[in-house]
């Protein structure tokens, strides 16, 4: 069942996008093909993916420009910014990753440092695209609970660190296709969302209107399904990165690669679609009242494949009502929604009534994210006085 909210509002949103975009022909300035048959496979990719630019915090020689910590940092300041607000009255930071910069302490803790924050409460979620998911949920949790006033989640990416030519050199520059695969699908960047009950008008809308968070779901089936796509196990799964003798040799039997298993894919969309057909099934979302739909994936082919499945399920959301950046931003794994959804609110206009459904697929061990979001009028009282959200309640 979904963990619903009635005082939580996302009160801003923001992203931060490494440096300048960086196009399909430039992509071998940063991640150069690491033999012949690099080239084809990222024809082939690039041509299904439908991303036409994307980011990443290295340089072309592979230095290191931005760190994952100062991603998120920076999209926590233009969410701040967005909301005329600093960081004073936060006092819970989520975060969710597939990995910061350092195997220890937690990611949330070196964002904390990053920002030279004050003393706040802080939770670090390690996962893969369904982790941003899970910063918000924690951060609405402790408003809902009335733990805390204003909450930040915040999920940042650097997957560039992982893709250049110098990573491989340990393996000869050889890859099987399953490591080639997400060299040419991901990118960085990170967005963050302050979360509150004060029940403010969302930054620059031009009418007053509020985005309520009603409900957060999230299922892994982690149980039914082998894994999917992993870093720091062999390419077989039977060995993990710290049960060989040194990195090195983990280097170079392909553990530290990144990895994706294109077979299984087909299942994760399965359950995502039979979870949404129970949500529906249990009154927690009509399909016809949905007017923006946010689907996070990885791949503009597997569009139809979504569209098919809620057809067959008599669930269809429209194609007009879908929004998705990633064209230009690219697949920033677990950033991902938190920057859709922070461009979604900048460049349309959400009316009072309007319903978000946001779904997140994750294809670590499998996992389904799902939140639903209403817009509700602030009239002029409420706006003066910041009336808080459980006003609107009554």
């Amino acid at each position: 069942m979904p963990i619903a909210f009635h005082r939580v509002y996302l009160e801003s949103a923001g992203y931060f996008m490494p440096g300048e975009p960086v196009s399909n022909d430039a992509m071998d300035s940063y991640i150069a093909p690491l033999n012949r048959m690099s080239s084809r496979i990222k024809s082939r990719i690039l041509a299904e993916n439908g991303i036409k630019q994307r980011y990443y915090a290295i340089d072309p020689e592979g230095a290191t420009v931005f760190t994952n910590a100062q991603l998120a940092a920076n999209a926590i300041r233009d969410c701040l910014r967005r909301h005329d607000s600093d960081l004073s009255a936060v006092s819970l930071l989520a975060s969710g990753s597939s990995g910061g910069d350092a195997l220890m302490p937690g990611f949330s803790n070196m964002i904390q440092g990053e920002l030279a924050a004050h003393p706040m409460e802080t939770l670090s979620v390690h996962g893969i695209c369904a982790a941003g998911v899970s910063a918000i949920q924690t951060a609405a949790q402790g408003v809902e609970l009335g733990g805390h006033a204003s909450a930040l989640a915040v999920a940042s990416e650097l997957p560039s660190r992982l893709f250049k030519r110098s990573r491989f050199a340990a393996r000869g520059y050889d890859a099987d296709f399953d490591a080639h695969f997400l060299r040419w699908m991901l990118s960085d960047g990170a967005g963050a969302v302050l979360l509150g009950n004060s029940g403010r008008p969302l930054p620059g809308a031009s009418q007053g209107v509020r985005l309520r968070l009603k409900w957060v779901h999230q299922r892994s089936f982690s149980g039914d399904y082998p894994v999917c796509m992993q870093l720091g196990l062999s390419a077989d799964r039977a060995r993990g990165h710290l049960d060989y003798p040194s990195w090195n040799e983990a280097e170079a039997d392909g553990a530290l690669s990144l990895r994706q298993d294109i077979r299984l894919l087909p299942h994760l969309f399965d359950i995502g679609i039979h979870e949404y057909a129970k949500l529906v099934r249990d009154g927690w979302v009509d399909p016809d009242q949905v007017d923006h739909f946010l689907c996070h994936y990885s791949s503009e082919k597997f569009i139809p494949v979504v569209e098919d499945l809620m057809e067959k399920a008599g669930l269809v959301i429209p194609r007009e009502r879908w929004f998705s950046n990633l064209a230009w931003r690219g697949n920033t794994g677990a950033a991902s929604i938190l920057i859709m959804l922070a461009e979604f609110l900048e460049t349309r206009e959400v009316k009072p009534g309007e319903q978000i459904f946001c779904y997140i697929p994750e294809s670590g061990r499998f996992m389904a994210a799902y939140m639903l979001l209403e817009a509700e009028a602030v009239h002029a009282p409420q706006i003066a006085a910041g009336a808080p959200a459980a006003a609107a309640l009554r």
